[in-house]
């Protein structure tokens, strides 16, 4: 039998007043992906998952993790999940050890058990060095960092993380990622809301995006990257004077200039599939065009979710849902807590 789902969401709809936050919302996470979720402000984002961390309660419809509903079992979803949101604030008058021991014993942990996890979260989330720095005179970095320290004490099986890179630099967006990726080789399932969807696409297996309440797309980043139903597009690059291959491109049928760059064109092909690109390149070199680039341009995620919602806004349908990529294979992190 397959594996029950780690997250279930069936049908479920939250007003606030006459505000539709979240409109008949469905969708599955199976365990131990990592799954993107993506939509404008004011989505339904941030709505979702604090339903999911018991934080709020639907109007109606259900939500359930790892097999527990969130309405009916809330203290069994609090001890396998852990949740940080997009703003938190620390306590002044307590330095980052102080303040993730004060969590620690929040959770239960005690003696021997508790001093070790402190240690392994600290290291973990390279905060050892900053153990007595008061928690309140942290960098925007820093802050995240302790904020996931936080969120990890409990060892959870499942993280929803609400904007966790929102404001951070590129340094530290990098070792956010690296963080994430460990803590898919330890086997969690991680829920990730970012507006940055480049770097969602390169941490998560599947993405999805949420759009007035409800969800408008569920797949891999691929799927949207190239869209068969999108216009396929291809840089070339040749090299000397790029007049020729301009003048090559007028004689022909099914071929049109989207954009002119640096030693070469962006193309735009009637034709789609590999058997295009191929029959394209053939013939490039058959004429005696000396190409030292030639590749497939990607659409960007956020070129994609556009076109997604000017689908929605036109009654047309949303990319159809694919496989999720597999995780990629990573080094192991130090155990877990037992």
């Amino acid at each position: 039998m397959p594996a029950a789902p780690i997250i279930e969401v069936r049908d479920l709809y939250r007003s606030f007043g006459t505000v539709e936050a979240v409109r008949g919302l469905s969708f599955r996470i199976e365990p131990g992906q990592v799954v993107g979720f993506i939509g404008a402000n004011g989505a339904g984002k941030t709505t979702t998952m604090r339903i999911l961390a018991t934080l709020d309660q639907p109007t109606r419809g259900s939500a359930c993790v790892a097999g527990y509903d969130v309405l009916e079992h809330p203290r069994h979803v609090r001890r396998i999940l852990g949740w940080m949101p997009d703003h938190f604030t620390a306590y002044p008058n307590m330095d980052v050890w102080e303040y993730l021991d004060f969590f620690a014993r929040a959770n239960g942990l005690k003696g021997a058990v508790r001093r070790e996890r402190l240690r392994y979260i600290m290291e973990f989330t390279e905060l050892t060095p900053l153990a007595n720095r008061p928690s309140v005179k942290l960098s925007k970095g820093q802050n995240q960092r302790l904020c996931l320290a936080r969120t990890l004490l409990s060892d959870p099986a499942i993280l929803i993380l609400d904007e966790p890179a929102a404001g951070l630099d590129p340094k530290a967006r990098l070792e956010f990622k690296n963080l994430v990726r460990i803590l898919a080789s330890q086997g969690k399932s991680l829920f990730i809301s970012s507006h940055i969807l480049s770097e969602l696409a390169e941490m998560c297996d599947s993405l999805l995006f949420i759009d007035r309440g409800h969800i408008v797309h569920h797949g891999s980043a691929d799927s949207l990257r190239y869209d068969e139903r999108a216009v396929m597009s291809v840089l070339v690059r040749v090299a000397g004077p790029v007049e020729a291959l301009m003048k090559w491109c007028s004689y022909q049928t099914g071929v049109k200039v989207r954009e002119e760059v640096r030693q070469g064109v962006v193309l735009e092909l009637a034709s789609r599939g590999e058997e295009a690109l191929r029959d394209l390149l053939r013939q490039l070199v058959m004429d005696g065009l000396p190409v030292v680039e030639f590749q497939r341009q990607q659409q960007r995620l956020e070129e994609a979710f556009i076109g997604i919602l000017r689908q929605q806004a036109i009654g047309g349908e949303p990319p159809v849902n694919v496989p999720p990529l597999l995780p990629a294979d990573l080094p192991a992190a130090p155990p877990p807590l037992d």
